[in-house]
């Protein structure tokens, strides 16, 4: 690994060094986006059945990201402070322990959703039987393949927790151009490929996430130089138990909270199902287009968990907390403008993805509703990486998870009134801005008393050097 794709993390001015780590990290999570976005815009080609269809067949990869944030995020946290405390032995044992972890979870997910895809897809109650088959179809390629996702996630963790986001960053540019070379090809059939409609549209996905894993992967083994903790691990060889127990200490919190807001989201997708199939593709397709403002969060909040965590393991405080606040004015300016752009052209948005003019009039209510949140929607997501970054995943859980489930009643009150479906948006909008409040008043607090008992602990020392 060359050094100059590790950023110091520990040294030089807070600001830069976040925006040189976040900026990558940015950029791959909207090429994610983009593998979504192209998917939706060649599928919304074959009706609102098929997007409806991939959009509840996609339930259950968000569902799956559960269990890959728990190997993510208990790895990356443990890795960059270790690497903080400069022992890079326990970093690399750390990183082949959550790479493990994550194999089997693979394993055990791909054939749950193998098995009883029908019994899975059923849950929504969807009498249209086409929408039915587009979802069983997504939900068996995606899912039976989701180690090649998983893998890919973790070893981002595992980059980015060393400083490096620009190796995941090329991997998700090759991926991106096969995705969007093999989509039209695979989905409508063109020269001798036949038309499979979104069959296609989920083996180019998995495709892309193929490639992606494995240009990471032979990043390691090309490089001369040891300076990559992934380099000469065995994976063949377990680690201590310590190490697991300690990605599960941090990680399970994640991956409750993370797995509990799918299936809270799941619950409210089939309460807009009672509206039609074309609520259902807005809601999936509105969360895709939203994804603008929280892509760019998810890229500083990974960053600032990096940061965070080497900082926190090397005793610096001053720079942890001096980087949190950057990154708040950052992300509250982006997801500012974002509220702007939705509330001010939604048709124009709305009309790439949909043609029938009734679903167009929901993607556009829903646009406008949840535009008002973007900016404390995006503090959330920051917020929640920096204090994952201390080891605090238990509290972000607890706070997601409780004001995430007030959704589910509140949905269900606002649905049966004179609002309607925009009474389930409205409810989106309104606990995504009072989370971002308190997760703000949380990292306050939490800081506080984390730095008291640093203080004690470092007599009084646990400042910037």
């Amino acid at each position: 690994m060359k050094k100059e794709e590790h950023i110091n993390l520990l040294e030089g001015r807070i600001l830069n060094t976040l925006v040189a780590l976040a900026i990558p990290i940015m950029a791959s999570s909207f090429l994610n986006t983009v593998y979504s976005i192209t998917d939706m815009a060649w599928i919304g080609t074959l009706g609102s059945k098929a997007v409806a269809g991939v959009g509840v067949g996609g339930m259950f990869v968000w569902l799956s990201q559960g269990l890959s944030s728990l190997a993510r995020m208990g790895g990356q946290v443990n890795i960059a402070q270790s690497i903080g405390r400069e022992n890079r032995e326990e970093a690399s044992q750390y990183a082949k322990a959550s790479i493990q972890m994550i194999i089997g979870f693979a394993a055990l997910y791909a054939t749950v959703c193998l098995v009883f895809a029908e019994r899975l897809v059923g849950f929504f109650h969807i009498d249209d039987p086409e929408t039915t088959y587009c979802a069983v179809t997504y939900l068996r390629i995606t899912c039976g393949l989701i180690i090649f996702s998983y893998c890919t996630q973790v070893l981002t963790g595992i980059y980015t927790a060393q400083g490096d986001s620009k190796t995941p960053l090329k991997a998700n540019l090759i991926g991106l151009a096969l995705n969007m070379i093999f989509d039209p090809i695979l989905i409508r059939g063109i020269g001798p490929f036949p038309k499979l409609g979104t069959t296609g549209a989920a083996a180019a996905t998995v495709g892309a996430q193929f490639v992606v894993m494995l240009v990471m992967v032979l990043a390691v083994m090309t490089k001369k130089d040891s300076e990559n903790i992934l380099k000469n691990i065995r994976l063949y060889k377990l680690c201590e138990k310590s190490y697991y127990k300690k990605v599960f200490r941090i990680g399970v919190p994640t991956a409750i909270q993370g797995s509990l807001y799918c299936l809270i989201s799941m619950v409210l997708a089939r309460m807009s199902a009672v509206f039609g199939a074309g609520a259902v593709a807005v809601q999936r397709l509105g969360g895709q287009i939203e994804s603008v403002s929280w892509n760019t969060s998810d890229g500083f909040a990974s960053a600032i968990n990096a940061f965070s965590g080497q900082n926190y393991g090397a005793g610096k405080w001053d720079r942890v907390k001096k980087g949190y606040w950057n990154c708040f004015w950052i992300t509250s300016a982006w997801g500012a403008l974002i509220t702007a752009f939705f509330v001010l052209f939604p048709r124009q948005l709305s009309e790439i993805f949909f043609f029938e003019e009734e679903v167009l009039q929901m993607s556009i209510h829903y646009l406008v509703i949840v535009g008002l949140s973007q900016a404390f929607m995006c503090v959330e997501i920051m917020t929640i990486g920096a204090l994952s970054g201390l080891g605090q995943t238990k509290i972000c859980s607890v706070i997601s998870v409780l004001l995430t489930g007030a959704r589910i009643p509140l949905a269900y009150v606002l649905g049966r009134s004179s609002l309607g479906l925009d009474g389930i948006w409205v409810t989106f909008s309104s606990t995504s801005i009072l989370k971002g409040i308190v997760f703000t008043i949380t990292y306050v607090v939490v800081t506080s008393k984390v730095l008291d008992r640093m203080k004690k602990e470092m007599g009084g020392s646990c400042c910037e050097k």
